[in-house]
């Protein structure tokens, strides 16, 4: 059941990162899952590493997996999004 939970979380994440981030994205639906369950683990590593919450937090957990999967967006739009536009 915590599999489809973290599937679930991953989701949403990365929506919301889809959301915030801007231009044009072509990353389908298991895209968007994944960048956002590859960001939540991003952004509650890096906000435990700089000491910003405790591991307990959820609140500062859910805003720090949006910044990381936003960043990962970035990357994944700025690398491949580009190849997939051209013809």
């Amino acid at each position: 059941m915590s599999v489809l939970l973290w599937i679930l979380f991953g989701l949403i994440v990365g929506v919301i990162a889809k959301l915030l981030t801007p231009g044009r994205d072509p990353a389908g639906f298991v895209v968007t899952a994944l960048l956002g369950m590859a960001g939540a683990l991003l952004g509650g590593f890096i906000g435990r590493a700089l000491g910003l919450y405790p591991s307990y937090q959820s609140s500062g957990g859910f805003f720090m997996s949006i910044l990381g999967a936003v960043i990962l967006l970035a990357i994944y739009n700025a690398t491949l999004g580009r190849r997939a536009t051209r013809p």
